[in-house]
């Protein structure tokens, strides 16, 4: 049962943090299913002989290769989120050659939609919508994962510095610049949720008596934003938290913030990673170019 949670887990971490459509998730749901009937849910028992010989038990039985690769796919991610949750060690998916996703250029909200839908929830008093339009001012203002959003510490902001410590996949930590709007924001809600905490100490930033987490978990923030969007009269199929901070970063660089910099805020090991936030800005810069240029009139 344990292992199934696991499974749960990544799913929600799927729709949460990457803005999985209900399709992929289902998919990756069907496909992680199948996979623990062939080789039981002991993942941390399962090498990379053992994921060989479901493949070739896929190609014996005339899986596609489209869909065979889905399920690497499936399987890679899967397993890379339990070593970040340090559920296993190694990923058996380490060897196994891994098709090439196709890069897709993440959505991004404008400056006014943001703007729309932080104050959208500002303006409703109730403590849930209160404290949704903290995490997506704080979201935005510092480009964090989902993840690390729900689960920051109490003590994570140095005013004087303007800085909040984040720690990051593989409890690596960053520090980030915090512009003194967001900084305000969340030294009132700070005062506000100690007050409704009724003397409690949790913690974490966002408490919540529900979670056995005792935080407010991903899945909760994810409906919230869906909410206030449909509220605020924005498309809640277009936003998800990752939304947020795929804007952070494309805002950024269209001010000509360095590339490099924008890697260290949001955490990416890789630069590659940052470097599909480029590729949105060309796409828009082509699209102005072919609405406004005088000889791109008809």
């Amino acid at each position: 049962m344990a292992k199934n949670i696991l499974i749960s887990d990544f799913l929600d971490s799927l729709t949460a943090e990457e803005g999985a459509s209900e399709n992929t998730v289902l998919s990756y749901a069907n496909d992680l299913e199948q996979m623990v009937e062939f080789l039981g849910d002991d993942f941390a028992s399962i090498k990379q002989s053992d994921i060989e010989r479901f493949i070739r038990f896929l190609q014996g039985n005339g899986y596609k290769a489209s869909s065979i690769s889905r399920k690497i796919s499936a399987m890679n991610d899967f397993f890379k989120f339990l070593q970040s949750e340090k559920e296993i060690t190694t990923s058996p998916m380490k060897l196994i050659d891994a098709p090439k996703k196709s890069k897709y250029l993440p959505n991004f909200l404008s400056r006014e939609d943001i703007r729309n839908l932080i104050q959208t929830a500002e303006s409703n008093n109730e403590f849930c919508f209160q404290r949704t339009a903290v995490m997506l001012k704080l979201m935005y203002a510092c480009g964090l994962r989902v993840s690390e959003l729900v689960s920051l510490p109490l003590n994570c902001i140095n005013k004087d510095k303007k800085q909040i410590l984040v720690k990051g996949k593989g409890s690596k930590e960053r520090i980030i610049p915090i512009a003194n709007e967001a900084i305000d924001c969340v030294l009132q809600w700070i005062e506000l949720r100690n007050f409704m905490d009724k003397g409690k100490s949790k913690p974490f930033l966002f408490p919540s008596v529900t979670s056995v987490l005792g935080h407010i978990t991903r899945d909760t923030f994810f409906k919230n934003i869906k909410k206030v969007a449909m509220l605020a009269g924005l498309d809640e199929t277009k936003i998800s938290p990752h939304t947020l901070r795929h804007s952070f970063a494309t805002h950024l660089l269209d001010k000509d913030v360095d590339l490099r910099s924008v890697q260290s805020m949001l955490g990416h090991e890789d630069i590659s990673t940052t470097e599909i936030y480029t590729h949105v800005l060309t796409n828009n810069m082509t699209k102005e170019v072919f609405a406004n240029h005088p000889l791109a009139e008809k």
